[in-house]
């Protein structure tokens, strides 16, 4: 994906969609947003409370149901925010695309420092002709705990690369929990997922630890949503490892991760004994996420395992919905916690947008003509 490099065919060729597998595909990034979001809120509740104290507000089995969190019940965090720039980023790649530029870390640098605007500003800057319709939308204007590596990432318009990466120290999962996007790549070899998802992640996080943890777990997000069940999707992202320097403790993590799934049942105990930083770090807060992800009984349940926990619980609530939602699709989520979700409109139109960008972008724009509302939506710039 660097610069020079060049894209494989398979990335570029257009493919024919019927309606089944646009039905299907449509279902699947819906689910991939709305239940990344969903963890997060049902996390941002009980986030970084030991578990004892979460016992101790909200009874034996830990926290069940949506808690209030940022002055309301359904709020997500940072990490809903930066996944939803990650798909306007992804659209804007595919739309640019028609001027002859193509360098997709470019155009995801751009919409995150759009995410960045957002957390210093007080509203949108209508002055901003290349803002388009996300960073319009005055609900994200507030900034929810974001991780100190992806406010000073972004502190610059310096895009961060794998030979320059920014925060060379950061290894917390600021990067890996906006990653899920770059799964829904569908069209795309698993070995360009993880390329174009460690790329991005270097622009804030430029631990190996951090940005190959992006990777991997994009590559788990895709193996799903192409259909894989999510042992043989974590296998493929350990296929794409051996060959990245510092990749060792992200493999060692979702190693742990199957193996626990064996070990009896899920219990915290169970999900502390995946890792030596309760989440904190990218590689443990990844195998938290897949091993609930393995071990669910449908996506409440497996929610429920993801946040109940020591450590950042919004952060490993919502890698586990977005990969549960990516598996199962939207009807698979929890009606009564949906109807509670902050932004949840805005998920919805964007999760369409990126389906019908995917499946029917050059019906939406083209060198020599597009519609005059896709590029108000999605400017080129």
């Amino acid at each position: 994906m660097s610069r020079g490099r060049g894209l494989s065919v398979s990335t570029t060729a257009a493919t024919v969609w019927g309606r089944a597998e646009q039905q299907d595909f449509r279902a699947r990034v819906r689910g991939c947003l709305l239940g990344g979001a969903i963890g997060d809120a049902l996390g941002a509740g009980v986030a970084r409370l030991p578990v004892e104290a979460i016992r101790e507000l909200h009874g034996a089995d830990g926290l069940t149901d949506l808690a209030p969190a940022h002055g309301r019940r359904g709020a997500v965090t940072y990490a809903t925010q930066l996944g939803l720039f990650t798909v306007d980023g992804l659209i804007r790649a595919q739309v640019r695309r028609d001027t002859g530029a193509w360098h997709p870390p470019t155009d995801l640098h751009r919409a995150y420092l759009r995410w960045a605007a957002t957390q210093r500003d007080w509203g949108p800057d209508e002055r901003r002709k290349d803002n388009g319709w996300l960073a319009a939308q005055e609900w994200l204007y507030t900034r929810r705990d974001p991780p100190r590596a992806c406010l000073t990432g972004l502190g610059d318009e310096v895009l961060g690369t794998l030979a320059a990466p920014k925060n060379p120290a950061a290894r917390d999962a600021g990067a890996l929990v906006r990653s899920a996007p770059f799964g829904l790549l569908v069209g795309w070899e698993p070995h360009l997922v993880c390329q174009l998802a460690v790329e991005c992640a270097t622009q804030t996080h430029g631990h190996p630890a951090a940005y190959l943890a992006a990777g991997a777990y994009a590559v788990v997000v895709h193996g799903v949503a192409r259909g894989l069940d999510v042992e043989s999707a974590v296998r493929g992202a350990l296929a794409q490892l051996p060959e990245r320097p510092g990749h060792e403790p992200v493999a060692a993590a979702l190693e742990r991760a199957v193996a626990a799934v064996r070990e009896g049942v899920p219990t915290p105990d169970r999900i502390a004994s995946l890792g030596d930083t309760d989440g904190e770090a990218a590689q443990d807060a990844l195998g938290i996420a897949v091993y609930c992800a393995l071990v669910a009984e449908d996506v409440p349940h497996g929610l429920r395992l993801a946040v109940n926990h020591d450590g950042p619980s919004e952060v490993t609530g919502a890698l586990a919905g977005a990969l549960l939602g990516a598996l199962h699709g939207e009807t698979a989520l929890p009606p009564a916690w949906l109807a509670e979700l902050e932004g949840r409109s805005t998920l919805l139109e964007l999760a369409d947008d990126f389906a019908l960008e995917m499946t029917q972008g050059p019906a939406l724009h083209g060198p020599s003509a597009a519609s005059p509302g896709w590029l108000a939506r999605y400017p080129r710039g």
